[in-house]
């Protein structure tokens, strides 16, 4: 595939998401997403409010991950963190799939959770993510999750966190788009540091790309080390 950098731009949500990041990195995230008109930035929910108001004269959007980064959280406390979220700037929400239910084949649970995040962020107009975590889960287990997203209402699933045992692979990619179709997005997350990465995830279906390596795949030059995937 080829790409020109600023369309590659568009499929990168540029990540800020460590506990250490501070204002004045996440004021940089913002800057270069502004300077190649990323699709997003995508944040702790906490730094919604400075992200919107860093982002409110460009085409850039505001993104917050919630129930991050374990996705144990009660279903009741991550629709208020996602509502909150919105009403503070946030376009998109990635939520992050309850891995333990899952693996517990307690899979009604797991669709109910994602429905209620579903049902809220529609009701403001937003769109959710699932994020998968994909290296915790089998083959047979990440079909599965893919199958109840979709049911559930989501409108992208996700690779992965970028805080747990590895990140996006191409295979996982493969097969998450193999699931869903064109029906969702499939956004790839975690480990992707150059162009040639990112082409082979967009290449393998991904339609949407998380990473704090932007400068880097966009540039070709090293990025400077910050919070992020």
């Amino acid at each position: 595939m080829t790409l020109t950098t600023e369309q590659l731009a568009k499929y990168i949500d540029h990540t800020n998401l460590k506990a250490d990041a501070t204002e004045a990195s996440i004021r940089q995230t913002c800057e270069e997403a502004k300077q190649f008109n990323t699709a997003s930035v995508c944040v702790n929910s906490y730094w919604i409010p400075f992200v919107a108001e860093q982002l409110k004269d460009s085409t850039v959007n505001p993104i917050a991950v919630v129930g991050f980064p374990l996705g144990a959280m009660a279903t009741e406390s991550e629709i208020f963190e996602a509502t909150t979220a919105i009403d503070q700037g946030a376009e998109e929400i990635d939520m992050v799939l309850n891995v333990g239910e899952m693996k517990s084949g307690n899979f009604e649970v797991v669709e109910e959770d994602i429905k209620g995040l579903a049902n809220a962020v529609h009701a403001k107009g937003k769109l959710l993510k699932v994020i998968l975590e994909t290296c915790l889960l089998t083959k047979d287990e990440i079909v599965k999750a893919c199958q109840l997203s979709e049911k559930a209402g989501a409108d992208f699933v996700k690779t992965s966190t970028g805080f747990s045992t590895a990140g996006a692979k191409l295979d996982d990619v493969k097969l998450m788009r193999e699931t869903v179709g064109d029906r969702l997005g499939v956004k790839a997350s975690g480990g992707i540091h150059s162009k040639e990465e990112a082409l082979a995830m967009i290449d393998a279906g991904a339609s949407r790309l998380g990473v704090s390596a932007t400068v880097a795949i966009l540039t070709g030059k090293p990025a400077a080390k910050k919070a992020g995937y």
